[in-house]
């Protein structure tokens, strides 16, 4: 029988009548049942998150910085255990998983060092008449309670990259984990509570999303943090009212592959970027343009590479290709996949589907207005088209609604910094897949893909306020 699993308010663990089965993506095995929190649970939450500011708002950065070292060391004693939950309740390869297990022991590694350094400034005020003696100087405020809302793709990574910073400036969170992966989120639950931080600075609510869009109208919070679609995303932006918001959604990432390129290494680092998790995330290589004089070549070493990637059990160390989250999901990619070939787009490799695992597929011949390109596949399919011009290929990767992350595969310097200025993308990536991401760098895009900035330093400028302070000393 499936374990319960509560959910975390304020230091403790609570039970509700109402549950939802954490089934595995790759056997449809029942995990847990999950404790759904209602109306009431949730106004618990955010009574105790607004309680628990009076205490944070004051908490020395050496507090601060140290619960979250103990958060780290305390993921860190535990590794296993949550890249065998994170794999089981998500689908994702138990390799990708450690991988993303490390990744959030130094999130929160580097918000410890981060909330150290919260910096402020001097302020010269004396440039005017009237104004010689006066002097100021400001510091970054925590801004108050928040929201954080996190997707099912990165279940203990993207957690963190909600949960640091706001514990490196003292906001509580209340978090809303994806109801497909609440499990490793919880886990995190338990070591959090052995770190003595104040009742209410983290609750843990698994609910359904009526009560979440609830949460995020609620005035009692300053900040909404979410990731996840663009059309959720930009729905409960709406409705946030007059609340700061933060926005990491969609993607639809290109990749140029020009003449000079070392096209080995542009092939390996695509058949990675398309590919990881099964090509479930938003900074997943999907759209590839290579100049004609080298297209057959490229194409040929990138087809050797994915066909060699293994599909299957996600808890086998040499699984490359896992399961997407559910089924439902896999039939949308195999129906897209289908589409673009019935417009005459051609298989190169893959394209077929077994359950909830889509085989690693490469499309050629495609058109900008099928779904393969114009939209998020959010699935291991990639697809490569020739291109003539380094200004054609620039417009190729711009003409999407999403403007996230591109890699650019080059040696010419001019070409580098015409895409730096041209790209409408938050990152450009050199000789490097735009699938790549340090946890400490300022992540986010443009356009449908978001509004701000995550990445430790850059997240806290996100969750804190600017108060000025003026002395006159005449």
């Amino acid at each position: 029988m499936a374990t319960r699993r509560a959910m975390l308010i304020a230091g403790r663990w609570v039970e509700t009548g109402t549950t939802s089965p954490i089934r595995n993506p790759y056997n449809g095995e029942v995990l847990a049942e999950v404790c759904l929190a209602g109306e009431s649970e949730a106004d618990e939450a955010i009574r105790a998150a607004v309680a628990a500011f009076a205490v944070s708002r004051k908490l020395p950065a050496h507090v601060r910085s140290a619960a979250l070292q103990k958060i780290a060391d305390g993921v860190t004693a535990r590794k296993e255990d949550f890249a065998r939950c994170l794999s089981s309740e998500s689908g994702k390869p138990i390799t990708d998983a450690r991988r993303e297990i490390g990744r959030a022991i130094i999130t929160f590694t580097v918000a410890a060092e981060e909330a150290k350094r919260i910096p402020g400034e001097i302020v010269p005020l004396d440039i005017t008449p009237g104004t010689d003696n006066h002097f100021g100087l400001y510091r970054r405020m925590p801004i108050g309670p928040m929201l954080g809302i996190t997707p099912f793709n990165f279940p203990l990574n993207l957690v963190a990259h909600k949960v640091a910073p706001a514990l490196a400036v003292g906001n509580p969170i209340v978090l809303k984990p994806a109801p497909q992966t609440p499990l490793t989120s919880l886990m995190l639950g338990e070591v959090i509570l052995q770190v003595g931080l104040p009742a209410g600075m983290v609750s843990i609510l698994p609910c359904t999303n009526a009560v979440a869009e609830r949460m995020v109208t609620d005035e009692r919070f300053k900040l909404v943090s979410f990731t996840g679609s663009a059309a959720v995303g930009w729905m409960l932006k709406s409705k946030a009212g007059k609340k700061r918001v933060v926005l990491e959604l969609g993607g639809n990432a290109g990749v140029i592959v020009e003449p000079d390129a070392d096209l080995d290494h542009a092939a390996d680092r695509c058949a990675v970027g398309g590919y990881v998790y099964s090509g479930q995330t938003c900074i997943s290589v999907q759209r590839i343009y290579a100049h004609e004089s080298v297209y057959q070549a490229f194409l040929g070493k990138l087809l050797q590479r994915v066909a060699a990637l293994k599909a299957g059990d996600p808890a086998e160390d040499t699984t490359v290709i896992g399961p997407l989250i559910d089924e439902g999901a896999a039939k949308r990619v195999e129906a897209w996949i289908q589409e673009a070939v019935k417009g005459g787009a051609k298989v190169r490799v893959g394209g077929k589907r077994q359950g909830s695992v889509v085989e690693a597929t490469v499309l050629t011949d495609v058109t900008p207005q099928m779904k393969v390109s114009c939209q998020e596949v959010f699935g291991p399919v990639v697809t490569v088209s020739p291109y003539v011009k380094f200004e054609d290929a620039l417009a190729g990767i711009n003409d999407s609604p999403y403007g996230l992350q591109a890699g650019v595969f080059t040696r010419d310097i001019k070409k580098v910094f015409q895409s730096f200025r041209d790209l409408d993308v938050g990152t450009v990536l050199i000789n490097e897949i735009p699938t790549f991401r340090a946890d400490h760098m300022p992540y986010g895009g443009v356009k449908d893909s978001g509004l701000g900035r995550e990445g430790l330093r850059y997240a806290i400028e996100e969750m804190t306020e600017i108060k000025l302070l003026v002395l006159n000393l005449s």
